[in-house]
C-alpha cells in the first residue's frame, strides 16, 4: 500500500471513528441489553410467558370486552405480539360509520393483556426493555433527527470498519495473535483495538450495515419513489406488501354470526408448527367483513416463511393464501433476514448471550480507540495547551461511556421497586442520573478512577438486582427457576454474572502511568 493511499485510510478511519465514538458507544451498549428486551420486561413486571411468538389469546372474549368498551363496529382491528410477552399489541382504526358518534370514529392503540383482557396505554405499559430498546436507535431524541443520527452514525461506523481493514490488512493475521500488556500505553491499547476489533468484525459489519439500512432507508428509497413511483408512496408500499389488501365498507350489519378462534385455528392447522403472530380484522360487524391470519413457521423450520390467510366472513370462504414454506419470495427473504440478523432472534440464548457479549466487546474497542487516539497526541513536542484540551475530549467521552453501566443497573433496581414506573420518571432516573455521574467525573478529572469506580458501582448494583427481585416480588432467581420463569430466572443470573465479570475485571486493573498530569 503507498503511503498515500495509508494516509487517506488512516485519517479516515481515526476522524469517523472519533467523531461517532459517543453516540457508537451509547448505542452498542443499550443494543447489547436488547438482546435481552424480551426478558427484561417480563422481569419488570414479574411475568413469564411461553418462549414463543405465537399471540396466545381468547379472540372471541377480547374482542367481546373491547366491544363494551369502544364499540367495534365498522373498525379495522389489527392485534400483533411485537415482544414475548404476556400482553398483545392493538390497534383500532376509527369506525368508517359516518353516522357514528365523533367517539367512534377515533384510532386507538393500547396493549392488552392475554390473562386478564386489562388494557395499558403506551405510557402506562412502558418499560425499562422497550427503553433501552428504544435508546440504541435514540429514539428519545425527537424524531426524525434520532433516527437519522443513529442511522449515519452506523453508515460512519461501517467507513470505520472497512478503512481499518484496510489499515491492518498486511498484517491482519499476524496482529490478532499479539498482545503486550507489559509495554507503552499506546502499544497496549493498539493491541487490544485490534485483536477484539478481529473478533468481532462480522458482527459489527452486520450490524452497520442492517441498522444504516434500518434508519436511513427513508433516504435511500426516496429517489426512488420520485423516479420510479412520481411521487407515490403508497404504490411503493403496496409494491413491497407493507399495505393490507382493502375492503370497502358496505355499511350493513352482517347476518351470520362468527368466531375469529375457529378461524385463526382454520388457518394454522393449514400447515404444521405454524405459528400465528398476526391477525388483521377489516370492517368489523359488517357484510364485508375480512380477517387476514398472518404468521411464520418457526426458526428451526425454515429461517423465512411468512404465510398468510384471508377469510370473507359472510360465506366463510377463503379468498387468498400464502404458503409459507412454498410461496417465499426475493422480497420476503430481503426483508425478514435483514430484520432476524439483526435483533438476533434465532438462535435462542446462546445466540443472545453471545451476541450481548460481542456487544461489549465492541463498546471496549470503541473505548480503545479513544484511547489510541489521545495517547499519540500526547507527545513532548505538543504544546501543552492542546495537550490538556485532548485530554479533557477523553475525559468527556469516558465519563459519558463508562457512566452508562452504573446508571443502567441502577435503572433495573428503582424499577423493580417502584413498579411499574412511568414512562416520564424512568427518564428521569435514567438521564438525571447519568448526567449527574457524568458532570462528577468530568469534575474528578482521573481517567483510571472512572473506571474502576463505574465498574465497581455496577457490579455492587448489579448483585442487588437479584436481591432486589427476591425482596419486592418473591421470585429469588432459584425459585423462578423452580417455578418454570425462565424470563425471570435469566435477567436474575444474568446480572449476577456480569456483576461478578466487571468485579474482576476491576480488581485486576493496574493502572499505567499518566502521561499528563492533572493539575
Amino acid at each position: 500500500m503507498s503511503n498515500r493511499n495509508y494516509n487517506i485510510y488512516f485519517h479516515t478511519h481515526t476522524v469517523s471513528g472519533i467523531v461517532i465514538s459517543v453516540v457508537l458507544f451509547v448505542i452498542f451498549f443499550a443494543g447489547s441489553f436488547s438482546f435481552f428486551r424480551d426478558e427484561i420486561i417480563n422481569w419488570e413486571r414479574s411475568e413469564s410467558t411461553a418462549l414463543t411468538k405465537e399471540i396466545q389469546l381468547d379472540y372471541t372474549t377480547a374482542l367481546d370486552t373491547l366491544d363494551k368498551k369502544y364499540v367495534l363496529h365498522g373498525r379495522n382491528i389489527t392485534i400483533s405480539k411485537p415482544s414475548t410477552e404476556r400482553r398483545v399489541a392493538i390497534y383500532m382504526e376509527g369506525t368508517k360509520d359516518t353516522l357514528a358518534p365523533a367517539k367512534q370514529k377515533e384510532g386507538s392503540f393500547f396493549y392488552l393483556d392475554t390473562k386478564n383482557f386489562k388494557t395499558f396505554t403506551y405510557e402506562e405499559s412502558y418499560s425499562l426493555g422497550e427503553f433501552l430498546y428504544r435508546l440504541h436507535f435514540l429514539a428519545q431524541v425527537p424524531y426524525p433527527v434520532g433516527y437519522y443520527l443513529s442511522g449515519f452514525v452506523a453508515l460512519f461506523f461501517l467507513f470505520a470498519i472497512v478503512t481499518g481493514v484496510l489499515l491492518h490488512w498486511k498484517k491482519i493475521v499476524s496482529n490478532f495473535y499479539v498482545f503486550r500488556p507489559k509495554e507503552k500505553l499506546k502499544t497496549l491499547w493498539t493491541d487490544a483495538h485490534t485483536a477484539l476489533g478481529m473478533i468481532g468484525l462480522p458482527f459489527q459489519f452486520i450490524y452497520a450495515v442492517t441498522g444504516a439500512f434500518f434508519m436511513i432507508k427513508l433516504l435511500i428509497v426516496a429517489p426512488a419513489v420520485m423516479a420510479l413511483y412520481k411521487g407515490d408512496q403508497d404504490k411503493l408500499y403496496k409494491e413491497l406488501e407493507y399495505t393490507d389488501p382493502d375492503y370497502k365498507f358496505e355499511n350493513k350489519k352482517l347476518a351470520n354470526p362468527f368466531n375469529i378462534d375457529q378461524l385463526v385455528a382454520k388457518a394454522k392447522s393449514n400447515w404444521s408448527d405454524f405459528e400465528i403472530t398476526r391477525v388483521f380484522i377489516q370492517n368489523y360487524g359488517d357484510a364485508n367483513m375480512h380477517v387476514l391470519v398472518e404468521g411464520e413457521m418457526p426458526n428451526h423450520k425454515k429461517f423465512t416463511g411468512i404465510g398468510k390467510v384471508v377469510y370473507r366472513i359472510a360465506d366463510g370462504k377463503e379468498i387468498a393464501k400464502k404458503n409459507p414454506i412454498t410461496q417465499t419470495n426475493y422480497l420476503d427473504v430481503v426483508k425478514n433476514v435483514l430484520y432476524r440478523i439483526h435483533y438476533g432472534d434465532y438462535g435462542g440464548y446462546a445466540l443472545k448471550i453471545v451476541s450481548f457479549i460481542l456487544g461489549i466487546i465492541t463498546c471496549f474497542v470503541i473505548i480503545s480507540g479513544v484511547m489510541i487516539w489521545l495517547v499519540a497526541r500526547q507527545k513532548n513536542n505538543m504544546p501543552e495547551k492542546k495537550r490538556r484540551f485532548n485530554a479533557a475530549v477523553v475525559r468527556i467521552y469516558l465519563a459519558i461511556c463508562l457512566s452508562m453501566y452504573p446508571i443502567t443497573a441502577l435503572a433495573f433496581i428503582v424499577t423493580k421497586i417502584f413498579h411499574p414506573l412511568t414512562q416520564n420518571n424512568l427518564y428521569t432516573v435514567y438521564f438525571v442520573g447519568w448526567l449527574i455521574l457524568t458532570v462528577f467525573f468530568i469534575l474528578k478529572k482521573n481517567d483510571a478512577f472512572t473506571n474502576k469506580f463505574c465498574l465497581i458501582s455496577g457490579s455492587i448494583l448489579g448483585f442487588l438486582i437479584p436481591i432486589t427481585n427476591g425482596i419486592v416480588s418473591g421470585n429469588w432467581f432459584w425459585t423462578s427457576f423452580m417455578q418454570n420463569k425462565i424470563q425471570v430466572f435469566v435477567i436474575d443470573v444474568f446480572w449476577i454474572s456480569l456483576a461478578s465479570v466487571s468485579l474482576y475485571v476491576a480488581y485486576h486493573l493496574k493502572p499505567k502511568k499518566a502521561v499528563i498530569g492533572e493539575k
